[in-house]
């Protein structure tokens, strides 16, 4: 898997694990807007019980509920702050809705000195909330496939309009819910594509708003950010609730933010324990449960 900047951090081997006190990987959660660590209980269980004792897990504390919103510039610097003081060999980075957009703020090229190896988003709205269906470096991506919810499948997906078909229905092997698994390498760019006609269809909208006037200019925006985005490679894997008790907590779901509630969620947490875990441990030890 690759990281956007910089190269990714190589995995220890068995003997130098054993030779050193402690976990040796770190893994930090972040939660979504209007949230907390709490939101990460089942997860956070999930994943110590799958990766073992090697690995430490940090539900992020430090933008709480409304501290969310103070906006993701100052939230990112209070998560770059928090997370300074956690160490590790290999670091992984796992989101979860706006979570993602603040922690992408923070300057996560380094976690204490560290590159992360894993950058893990859940149902996160990669290219804004608009439009309808609206109200995710392991580089991955777990998307919602046309759910009435908070995040569209598009933005969540980083896909563009043309590139939507009709979501499966069958969920892989081993994983309720999820219906696709799909690698996206990068697309090489040579740089910004924001031509001339963008910054006047910003001025147009900005000075006479109007449905057209803005429609045009997100949608140079949209694909100025699907450019960027697509510079580095996705694991992108398309989750499908239509068929679980309560669909439309979707975005609930995703990370369980309730185990009673949002339990249709249990296979994407364990999938992204088992892909950190194919990740970060040798191949003898990644076949174990």
């Amino acid at each position: 898997m690759s990281t956007g900047r910089g190269s990714p951090v190589s995995c220890s081997s068995v003997e130098a694990s054993k030779s050193k006190q402690g976990p040796e990987h770190l893994i930090v959660l972040v939660h979504g807007i209007m949230a907390s660590p709490s939101d990460w209980t089942y997860g956070e269980a999930v994943l110590k019980k799958r990766l073992g004792d090697n690995f430490f897990i940090y539900a992020s504390s430090s933008n709480i509920y409304a501290k969310s919103f103070d906006g993701i510039n100052v939230a990112g610097r209070r998560l770059a702050k928090e997370q300074a003081k956690e160490t590790g060999s290999g670091a992984g980075v796992m989101l979860t809705s706006g979570g993602s957009e603040i922690s992408r703020t923070s300057g996560l090229g380094a976690i204490a000195g560290l590159e992360p190896t894993n950058f893990i988003t859940l149902a996160t709205p990669h290219l804004g909330v608009r439009g309808k269906n609206q109200g995710i470096f392991l580089f991955s991506c777990f998307p919602e496939p046309r759910m009435p919810d908070m995040v569209g499948w598009k933005t969540s997906s980083i896909r563009r309009e043309l590139d939507l078909r009709k979501p499966l229905r069958r969920s892989v092997d081993g994983y309720k819910y999820i219906v696709n698994v799909e690698y996206c390498s990068p697309v090489s760019s040579d740089g910004p594509h924001f031509p001339l006609r963008a910054a006047r269809a910003k001025e147009a909208a900005q000075s006479t708003p109007n449905m057209e006037n803005t429609q045009e200019y997100h949608q140079m925006m949209e694909e100025e950010m699907i450019r960027g985005l697509q510079r580095v490679g996705w694991k992108k894997v398309d989750v499908n609730f239509h068929a679980s008790m309560w669909p439309y907590s979707a975005h609930n779901n995703m990370h369980v933010k309730n185990e009673w509630l949002h339990n249709a969620g249990a296979g994407v947490i364990a999938h992204v324990a088992d892909s950190l875990k194919q990740t970060c441990l040798p191949s003898s030890l990644s076949t174990r449960n």
